[in-house]
């Protein structure tokens, strides 16, 4: 995954002793500084399994997202809610599947304001097939146990709703 030498220490860790000495306490700075490194190391893992596919993240989630729906077709509005995009990011992104023959834009069937996106065969198969790229390599997610997976999930959804990303349910299950 990674392209260079690791380095013998930490930074985040010595930026964080730093910190400590000539700013304050550093343990959000540090809890931070290490999510936005993780995020920087998964992408790249996750761009280097699509890659091959002609697929970037936000394509593949696209298209994810449409398996998902119960017949294969979203509304726009709802694919950049769902996705949490601004619509003039799900457009392009539509754009760009329907242009490679993906995805197809159909009329809404009751709203004629509204047009749908339906992945075609062709978008299936790719996605199974980026799917299976993804998941080998987990995401580019290493180094925790399966428990350990599930706690991350949890802290971050804490983190994200308390931003206001998402309401909670009475009795929603969590990952």
């Amino acid at each position: 995954m990674a392209s260079r030498q690791p380095l013998p220490f930490d930074p985040i860790l010595r930026a964080a002793e730093l910190w400590d000495e000539r700013i304050g306490p550093a343990r959000t700075m540090a809890a931070v500084t290490s999510v936005m490194r993780v995020q920087q190391i998964l992408l790249s893992a996750v761009d280097g399994a699509l890659r091959p596919h002609g697929l970037t993240f936000a394509r593949y989630e696209a298209l994810v997202l449409l398996t998902f729906s119960r017949t294969g077709r979203l509304p726009m509005r709802v694919m950049g809610e769902r996705l949490q995009l601004h619509p003039t990011s799900v457009t392009n992104i539509v754009d760009r599947l329907q242009a490679d023959g993906l995805v197809r834009r159909i009329p809404h069937p009751t709203d004629r304001r509204a047009t749908l996106v339906e992945i075609t065969d062709a978008g299936s198969s790719l996605r199974e097939a980026a799917t299976k790229s993804v998941t080998a390599i987990d995401f580019g997610l290493s180094g925790l146990t399966p428990d350990e997976e599930s706690q991350l999930t949890a802290l971050l959804g804490r983190v994200r709703r308390a931003a206001g990303d998402f309401e909670e349910r009475d009795g929603e299950s969590r990952p």
